[in-house]
């Protein structure tokens, strides 16, 4: 773990100093389209939250053509929107300088769905049927879902991204995201799956991470806390104020994302605690612990998904987490 030893000032000194210097510009690239499990960020962007400690943030969103995880460790973006610690375990690894710096989301959203009143309603049922897996999921969470459950690799067929397959098969299983997949099979299948959210069945990954270089770790500490504190902020405001400049934002930055969309999407983060829950509800959005990464790091090895010999340890520090921000907040929004 890095200790903060350069941070000879306060965030409301950093802020005030913005008056006299201009702002420091930066840049967080997204692993996706703009969507609303992005939205802590547009809302930190939206209502001024990173401008008043200093930062001028530019989101530069991710999508199919856009590989924004290559931009970081060679400077071309400065903090980077990670997908889980899986990939921090793969960049330490490979010796790529870049840390895990926050957690946003304390719980990965990847489901397994079912049809509902099909006998396929508990998450021991999923092992009778044939369930749709990507190759990415394929060869991770799956692994584990063969190590933990017993599942096996025989049941899985190729998920290629259409909801018709699944649709169409009463006694098919399929992968997805909490905030995505069902709103599309309630839509054009017109019923609602089964929902199960791996994360509730001990995946316990940390979700949407922050990655930044080393060495902007080590020379501004002072803009990654900025950001992290920012982002922290941005997401308590996001889910539970007032979020419409936010969703302007990210309509504009994805033209063809509708409000209903974006209205589900926000409401299953909120169900299954996706941002907020468990640690974060006392130590603040983005918390991370030691324990919990090492928890799933020996999941993951035992797996067969990770080498036991990567150091996970250099994957992420906690000196800019678990500060509280954003506690008090969220109790005046919410009149707790």
């Amino acid at each position: 773990m890095r200790v903060l030893q350069k941070i000879g000032f306060t965030m409301a000194a950093l802020a005030a100093s913005t008056s006299a210097h201009a702002l420091e510009k930066v840049s967080f690239g997204t692993n996706w389209v703009a969507q609303a499990e992005h939205g802590g960020y547009y809302q930190a962007l939206a209502d001024g939250t990173y401008e008043a400690c200093g930062l001028e943030v530019e989101i530069k969103p991710g999508g199919p053509q856009a590989n924004n995880r290559i931009l970081l460790p060679v400077g071309k973006i400065d903090f980077l929107m990670g997908g889980n610690m899986l990939q921090a375990f793969s960049a330490v690894e490979q010796n790529i300088p870049t840390t895990v710096v926050a957690a946003h989301f304390q719980k990965e959203p990847q489901i397994i769905m079912s049809h509902p009143d099909a006998g396929h309603d508990t998450w021991e049922s999923l092992k009778d049927i044939k369930i749709l897996i990507g190759k990415g999921g394929f060869n991770s969470f799956y692994q584990w879902m063969i190590a933990e459950y017993g599942f096996s690799a025989d049941q899985v067929r190729p998920y290629t991204y259409n909801a018709a397959p699944f649709i169409a098969n009463k006694d098919m299983g399929q992968q997805g995201y909490v905030t995505s997949e069902p709103f599309a099979i309630e839509t054009e299948g017109g019923f609602k799956p089964n929902i199960f959210l791996i994360a509730d069945y001990g995946y316990n990954t940390y979700g949407t991470t922050v990655e930044t270089r080393n060495e902007l770790i080590e020379t501004k500490p002072d803009v990654v806390k900025c950001f992290v504190d920012g982002s922290a902020t941005g997401w308590v405001n996001f889910l539970y104020g007032d979020n419409s400049k936010a969703l302007d934002l990210i309509k504009k930055d994805n033209p063809g994302m509708s409000d209903e969309q974006l209205a589900f999407s926000i409401e299953k983060m909120k169900e299954y605690g996706i941002v907020d829950s468990g640690d974060s509800l006392t130590m603040g959005i983005g918390a991370m612990t030691d324990e919990r990464n090492k928890s799933f790091f020996d999941k993951m090895v035992a797996a067969g998904v990770v080498h036991a010999d990567v150091d996970y340890t250099k994957a992420y520090t906690l000196d800019f987490v678990n500060k509280g921000v954003g506690v008090d907040l969220k109790s005046k929004l919410v009149g707790n």
